[in-house]
């Protein structure tokens, strides 16, 4: 091999080791997470609805995609749907990043589907000041919330008699109970409340003892206290963040996110792939906001602004119905239809509700063309007016009917038909703008002269044929007298002639 030969291998060599740094450089570059060594804070301060879980989901998955070390859910809920908690709560325990909810700002709570939220958490925190309890499942649709009430007449008088068997005082503290030093006592007492039926019908107790079970597993996954957690839900207990922390209800109680991250550095937690221990003291917080969809999302599935949506979108239809052509009501109406209709597919909506208003507002555009007096009015109105309080069950905490929309929904839609049946009866009263009456008095042109007492006349843009007992030249006004209904033949005079007579 020449010189020269050795120095274009020794070049391209170069070249070729060159283009190989330089790829290396980029894919490293490339593979660099953009969340390493931060932390995702992802605030909630809403009811658990579907726009919440849209936005804790993408927000984790967000976190999964980037590599951050830590999703915070700063978390301020008075609880919410149990399909969006348990969607939250599948996507927190199946996360690759570790989550932390923490309770705050001071003055918080998780209340509710907040509680579960929290126990579900890798990391269980709260602000001072803030509490968390009150987990008793609200059955959709009515029935009852489930709640014990330990302090009806029948109960106390149980527990009265069951003091007075085991030779204690009625109304006797528990805590002395728990003192007694007779370890078989506790136990069967023990046993008794256990085996002691929640009130509430069949459905009730399933949801209770669906809920207990499913909270006591979330506990026990992380360690934390399952006892208290059964009370929570059951006798729809709280605590606030000092008495929780002592408990072992939470892991840390922390007023600012700095000294969060600090409390949990170095804390092994239980992640679906074993445990990890958290390197959290000095990663970058970043705050994740809720996109326009998420906004979009809550703003549609707020029960109040899809039952405005509902009532724009039928009486918006009912007016294109009225008045073919107009556009605008269709278009509005069938945009805020489509919209409340999606709205009511992911809320707890009562289907005999949604019924009983359809029946109200069919009722209602039925009685512009069926003559009944009002009574399809009235019982339109009617059945709109228990329809819309019966719409959403008002037992789930922040998705309540603003009741105060529905008396101004139902007397505005009074007067919208009493205006209708007052300007209905004020036209028949009215005479008749059309046909014979509309043209007796009129004034016409004769354009040709009468010949035999018949010639023709030019009234309102139209040629008719008429007659006269009168001599009548063309170019002469005329008046009408009649019409005769065969063959639209006007009976006419002199105009002159009728207003001498007049005078």
């Amino acid at each position: 091999m020449t010189g020269l030969q050795q120095a274009t291998a020794s070049r391209l060599l170069a070249a070729l080791l060159c283009a190989v740094m330089a790829a290396l450089t980029a894919g490293a570059f490339a593979q660099t997470p953009t969340g390493a060594g931060k932390a995702y804070v992802l605030t909630v301060d809403d009811a658990i609805g579907p726009a919440t879980r849209d936005y804790i989901v993408r927000g984790i998955e967000q976190a999964e995609d980037e590599r951050a070390e830590l999703v915070v859910l700063k978390l301020n809920t008075p609880g919410g749907l149990d399909a969006s908690m348990r969607d939250i709560i599948r996507k927190v325990l199946a996360s690759k990043v570790p989550v932390a909810t923490w309770v705050a700002p001071p003055g918080s709570r998780a209340a509710s589907a907040g509680t579960y939220m929290l126990y579900a958490s890798h990391v269980a925190a709260m602000a001072p000041s803030t509490n968390l309890g009150a987990a008793t499942p609200v059955q959709i649709g009515g029935g009852g919330g489930g709640d014990r009430q330990p302090a009806t007449p029948i109960e106390r008088a149980r527990e009265a008699l069951k003091d007075e068997a085991d030779g204690s005082e009625p109304n006797s503290s528990t805590d002395s109970t728990e003192q007694s030093n007779d370890t078989e006592g506790a136990a069967a007492d023990e046993s008794a409340q256990t085996a002691e039926p929640i009130a509430g019908d069949a459905s009730t107790r399933k949801a209770v003892n669906d809920a207990v079970a499913y909270i006591k597993g979330l506990a026990n996954r992380h360690g934390r206290n399952a006892e208290w957690a059964e009370r929570a839900v059951r006798e729809a207990v709280s605590l606030t963040a000092a008495e929780a922390l002592e408990l072992n209800v939470i892991d840390v109680v922390a007023e600012h996110l700095p000294e969060l991250l600090a409390a949990i550095d170095g804390r092994e937690v239980r992640m679906d792939e074993g445990t990890r221990t958290l390197a959290t003291a000095d990663l970058q917080t970043v705050d994740i906001e809720a996109d326009w969809r998420t906004e979009l999302l809550a703003i549609i599935t707020n029960p109040t602004l899809a039952y405005i949506l509902l009532m724009v979108g039928i009486y918006g239809l009912i007016l294109e119905g009225y008045n073919p052509g107009a556009l605008v009501p269709g278009v509005i109406g069938g945009i805020c239809l489509l919209l409340a209709l999606y709205a009511f597919q992911i809320l707890p909506v009562n289907y005999a509700g949604l019924a009983l208003m359809a029946l109200g507002l069919a009722l209602i555009a039925v009685e512009i063309f069926v003559p009944s007096f009002g009574i399809l009015g009235i019982g339109g109105i009617v059945a709109v007016m228990f329809g819309s309080v019966i719409l959403f069950d008002s037992g789930v905490p922040g998705l309540e009917m603003n009741t105060g929309l529905v008396a101004g929904m139902g007397f505005g839609s009074a007067l919208v038909f009493g205006a209708i049946v007052w300007l209905a009866a004020r036209s028949l009263r009215k005479p008749r703008l059309g046909g014979r009456e509309a043209l007796i008095g009129q004034k016409a042109e004769a354009i040709s002269d009468f010949t035999g007492g018949e010639g023709r006349v030019h009234l309102q843009g139209e040629d008719w044929r008429a007659k006269s007992s009168q001599p009548i030249a063309r170019g002469d006004t005329v008046r009408i007298l009649d019409m005769e209904e065969q063959g639209f033949v006007l009976d006419v005079e002199p105009a002159d002639r009728s207003d001498e007579s007049t005078r």
